[in-house]
């Protein structure tokens, strides 16, 4: 795990330099460039495989081929042993060595046989060629912006803005922040940068560049028309588990697990205790007030960890959410505003005291039906049975009587936001469960001028035609297909990266293995809910496996009593923040509008958190890029 950074035909080598003082939490171990004219790529180091002898960057024999590289090749000593019976000669045991030589071998077909979670930078000079690739499900981030003929590219957008301070932030991605909570890939917060997509290796010379997308979640084969017995899908998904699990144990320094009361991370602690009879640490974290206590899982992963006879660490908190929050914005890098950013900040805070890499279950939600809004797009096609003016009287008069508590299992509050959208097509409705735009707002809650070229029509286009573009008819396939190339890697897994990355831990997904989700979707989607039960499939396959117990609790979802802490704790800071004058002052919203979001939230009967919670990291995080920066955003 790294931090990786360069450019291409650029003149301003001073650009590397600055890059990697930015990155330096990445990769506290070491540094390393390689320069070449108007070339130069650099790396700083977080050393897992090969402590003492997989320096970056690598090379091959006769020095022309040269790689930095973040991430992880969990396949990369069966790789190494057949390029070294077709005659490579590797000095090293890190997986990063393996690359130079695939790229011999196969060219840019390298990345195709890669297993793991990469961003890879590899320069050709004898061909003179720059090639970036970013895996499957963009585990790893690589960030760049095109200059003239040439590009500077980075692992993170701090870094970049170090290298170029004039860069400028865009009024459209502040719309798309606004909707989603995040920037969605390839735009991000600044003009003209962009993201590089998963499953993609771009390739640059003096003549040009070229793409190529070499995987595609929505290409791959789903379910076949043919009879598939559930016990024989489940002895496959226990042997794949399990294989994929073990892959992701290859280290040389000690490693662990982030530990929730839920059924990913409880399966992913079984498997590793399947595959490893030493010493496994877990990690947990709780809430000490008594109002949060709600919350807490720390009860539960200490029993399943115990289960396993693993070496559980857990820390009851009363943290200080103020400068909290100001941390973890400084922390992301750019505006993001999933609040589970929170608690992922601290339990990978903690896990780093006794570990340098850690399992994390994200992915089993979207690859197996973890979510409640699954069954709720399940149930919506059955409510779309009832008449029309049915579904409309139930929108317009019960839905708005349903009070919203903020609680961590706010049932009401679900069939509130369903009832809601009942009358919508199920597209529309998937996209109001997964926006951020507040109902019940009769105004225009963004404004025009700051936020030039946003149209909100236009990004549910996208949303919906990603929806519907992939390839299964099941509603609740399409949700998960939707949540797998949207929510996922945009959201979660660029959580799990910059937040574990600030501490200099390496964060690894097991559950966001192309081989498993292959096999993911050729279970059909009424096994992964069969009775109404959120992964109802994997529940069934790991019985025996995990206890009754763990198999039957309900989901949790990492999640933080950010409504009460809005309304208490951060009162004074919200107020602050969303002040009429600040708001006036950045030209993003309607004044009235965020007025309407405090008042609503404060009396009870809504819960606003997430949005309320997104314009406080807004505005912090813009505070932080200095006072200059208000409604004359570039468009």
């Amino acid at each position: 795990m790294c931090g990786i950074c360069g450019y291409f035909n650029q003149n301003d080598h001073s650009f590397l330099d600055r890059m990697l003082v930015r990155l330096r939490h990445r990769g506290p171990d070491d540094e390393g460039v390689y320069r070449d004219d108007a070339v130069g790529i650099g790396i700083r180091r977080l050393s897992i495989i090969d402590v003492a002898g997989g320096r970056q960057p690598a090379s091959n024999e006769d020095k022309t081929v040269h790689v930095v590289f973040n991430g992880e090749i969990y396949n990369f000593q069966s790789l190494r042993e057949d390029l070294e019976k077709k005659g490579h000669s590797l000095r090293s045991h890190s997986d990063t060595e393996v690359l130079p030589h695939l790229y011999e071998e196969y060219g840019d077909g390298f990345v195709d046989r890669l297993r793991g979670m990469f961003a890879i930078a590899l320069w050709d000079s004898g061909r003179r060629r720059l090639y970036l690739a970013r895996d499957r499900f963009g585990i790893k981030p690589l960030y760049y912006i095109d200059r003239s003929r040439g590009i500077v590219f980075s692992s993170e957008l701090p870094a970049l803005r170090a290298a170029l301070p004039e860069l400028s932030i865009s009024g459209q991605a502040i719309g798309r922040y606004l909707t989603f909570g995040y920037v969605p890939r390839p735009g991000t917060i600044y003009n003209n940068v962009k993201q590089m997509e998963p499953g993609e290796i771009m390739m640059l010379s003096e003549t040009g560049r070229s793409v190529r997308r070499y995987f595609r979640m929505d290409a791959l084969p789903g379910q076949t028309g043919g009879v598939v017995k559930e016990q024989d899908l489940a002895e496959r998904f226990r042997t794949l588990f399990k294989e994929t699990v073990a892959a992701h144990l290859i280290s040389d320094v000690p490693l662990g697990l982030l530990l929730s009361s839920g059924l990913d991370s409880g399966s992913l602690l079984a498997m590793m205790r399947a595959v490893h009879a030493g010493q496994i640490k877990t990690f947990t974290i709780g809430y000490t007030n008594i109002a949060d206590t709600g919350f807490n899982e720390t009860e539960a992963s200490r029993a399943i960890a115990g289960r396993f006879n693993a070496n559980h660490t857990e820390e009851l908190l009363a943290p200080d959410i103020t400068n909290l929050l100001d941390q973890v914005v400084e922390a992301m890098g750019e505006p993001f505003a999933d609040a589970s950013a929170i608690p992922t900040y601290l339990v990978t805070q903690l896990a780093k005291r006794s570990v340098t890499v850690a399992l994390s279950g994200i992915g089993g939600d979207e690859l197996f039906g973890g979510y409640p809004r699954y069954l709720g797009i399940k149930a919506g096609a059955l409510f779309r049975r009832l008449p029309g003016f049915m579904r409309a009287f139930a929108a317009r008069n019960v839905a708005p009587l349903l009070p919203e508590t903020g609680t961590h299992r706010d049932q009401v509050a679900r069939l509130k936001r369903f009832l809601k959208s009942g009358a919508l097509p199920l597209d529309r409705q998937y996209l109001q469960w997964t926006t951020f735009m507040s109902a019940g707002w009769d105004g225009g809650a963004i404004t025009g001028d700051a936020v030039r070229g946003f149209s909100l029509d236009e990004e549910a286009a996208r949303f919906l035609e990603t929806f519907n573009s992939w390839p299964q008819s099941d509603p609740v396939d399409k949700a998960m297909g939707m949540d797998l190339q949207t929510y996922l890697i945009d959201d979660l897994l660029r959580m799990a990266d910059r937040l574990s990355m600030w501490h200099s831990l390496e964060v690894r997904v097991p559950f966001c293995d192309h081989e498993l989700l292959s096999f993911a979707l050729q279970v059909p989607a009424a096994l992964r809910l069969k009775g109404w039960r959120l992964k109802a499939f994997v529940r069934k396959a790991l019985e025996g496996i995990l206890p009754h117990d763990i198999l039957k609790l309900p989901k949790r979802g990492f999640m933080v009593p950010i409504a009460r802490w809005l309304r208490e704790d951060l009162n004074v800071m919200v107020r602050d923040l969303l002040s009429e004058e600040s708001v006036k002052k950045r030209g993003f919203l309607n004044p009235a509008f965020v007025n309407w979001l405090l008042t609503e939230h404060a009396s009870g009967m809504r819960n606003f958190s997430d949005q309320i919670y997104s314009l406080c990291v807004l505005e912090l995080w813009m505070r932080k890029q200095g006072e200059g920066v208000c409604a004359g955003v570039a468009p």
